[in-house]
């Protein structure tokens, strides 16, 4: 089992962004399980959080650009890349502008920052979409295509080709996440000369500066532009190398251009949500392209977990059997509602019911159409979970559990005699002062019956 990861201290960074210009302070915090990857503006009121998200992407000219009930966060590709490079899953970004500081154009300097905060495994286990089929999407307009196919790891290949000679046809591979910090994180943004006419001539990269973008010269520089370049961009002198390129920086390989853009790849696949595995291709990728796909895949992700059903040997014989459960529980007929607990762990608990037509709910709920009450399903799974907090003491049978809360009730299918219910209770945080909180789901008959966030607390029963 792979756990999940985050850093073990906070870290700031400062720069500028490139699109505004501002000085912007960012700072890399620790975050809980199950909290990916989220921004928080502490500059605003209430310090509102963005998650990296694919469905808040509302924007990719010059950059991926997300904005959350009002709230923008303006560039967050690298800094993601970062994340991702560094095999990262839960980290909270505070920052105190909408734009990330550009810094040199690439993720060198977060993967260094992010090194320095150090890495720690959390008590909980990784999710990883296991690719089955090619997925793929194609924008028409641009003839750019991203694809994912079946793979034993995850990899990221592209391939470039911008149709100008000084830049033509360019490929770059990233075989492992192991080899991002020396592969790729360094590969810094570029821009062609066209371009950067047209953005400073519209005051749209204000942070700009020859250090951090590579400048492609695809056309003759007139003297009045490489005047208002050396203005723009406070240089005495500015000349074009025999590759092509301004002088002001030297490539770091030959095919920069390619590996950056696999930095973008890395960087805007992050907004799935979820770790891949699987081999991604992506042919002239660019923001565009890599947001829809990632909407794609979150979208197909979500569907195959609402539809997921996990299956066990209910021949074999149970961790504990209604005996042992009786043991543990302080419950009774006819209210005790699980008679076997299948597996557990100190993340996860999976339970059982068999539902018959003696349950005494039927006789009321209802005689003519019996159909377990939703409220029993739900206590049913707070039981099972009931099962996983009460492991954490010695003397289970001195306590009782009590809810807390319910939250995202949802009921499916009915649930009918002669079902037999699983119960699938999963930690959502760790638990603490004998405090549950558990994502848990019901299924029957190969269908997910019922859902809910639970939270639970045990507490000693009282002493007579």
């Amino acid at each position: 089992m792979v756990k999940q990861k985050t850093i073990k201290t906070e870290i700031s960074l400062t720069g500028v962004g490139l699109h505004t210009g501002k000085e912007v302070s960012m700072t890399f915090k620790p975050a809980p399980v199950n909290n990916g990857f989220t921004f928080v503006r502490i500059d605003l009121e209430g310090h509102p959080v963005v998650e990296a998200d694919a469905n808040y992407v509302v924007n990719t000219q010059r950059g991926t650009n997300l904005e959350k009930l009002g709230v923008k966060i303006q560039t967050p590709e690298h800094v993601l890349a970062a994340l991702v490079g560094c095999d990262l899953d839960n980290v909270i970004i505070e920052l105190n502008a909408s734009e990330l500081p550009i810094m040199d154009g690439s993720s060198k300097y977060f993967v260094e920052a992010l090194e320095k905060a150090e890495f720690e495994e959390q008590n909980a286990k990784r999710n990883v979409y296991v690719v089955k089929e090619v997925i793929s999407f194609t924008d028409e307009a641009s003839g750019s295509e991203i694809l994912v196919m079946p793979s034993d790891s995850y990899s990221v290949t592209t391939m470039v080709d911008f149709g100008t000679k000084i830049l033509g046809t360019q490929n770059a591979t990233l075989k492992s996440i192991d080899d991002f910090k020396t592969e790729i994180a360094n590969s810094r943004t570029f821009s062609f000369l066209h371009e950067l006419e047209s953005l400073l001539e519209n005051g749209l990269i204000k942070g700009g500066d020859l250090n951090n973008a590579i400048v492609y010269v695809d056309k003759e520089i007139s003297a009045s532009t490489m005047a208002s370049l050396k203005v723009a961009f406070g240089k005495e002198t500015l000349a074009v190398k025999p590759n092509g390129i301004l002088d002001n920086l030297t490539l770091h390989y030959p095919n920069e251009a390619a590996r950056h853009k696999l930095l973008d790849v890395v960087g805007d696949l992050a907004l799935i949500g979820t770790k891949i595995q699987g081999k991604i291709i992506a042919n002239k990728p660019g923001h565009f392209v890599n947001t829809q796909f990632a909407k794609k895949m979150a979208k197909i992700i979500k569907i195959e977990q609402r539809n997921f059903v996990p299956s066990y040997d209910l021949h074999a014989e149970p961790l504990m059997d209604i005996h042992k459960i009786m043991s543990v529980l302080p419950h009774r007929p006819p209210f005790l509602l699980i008679d076997r607990i299948i597996e557990m762990s100190e993340n996860h608990v999976v339970g059982m019911k068999n539902v018959t037509m003696n349950e005494n709910f039927f006789v009321g709920h209802f005689p003519e159409a019996p159909v377990m009450p939703g409220v029993l399903i739900v206590e049913a799974m707070a039981q099972t979970g009931g099962i996983l907090v009460l492991s954490t003491v010695p003397d289970p049978e001195n306590y009782l559990t009590y809810f807390m809360k319910m939250d995202n009730v949802k009921f499916k299918h009915k649930v009918l005699p002669g079902d037999t219910l699983l119960f699938k209770c999963d930690l959502i945080t760790p638990i603490r002062r004998g405090i549950c909180h558990m994502q848990a789901n019901a299924y029957a008959n190969g269908k997910l019956v019922a859902e809910a966030e639970l939270m639970a607390q045990i507490a000693r029963k009282p002493q007579h």
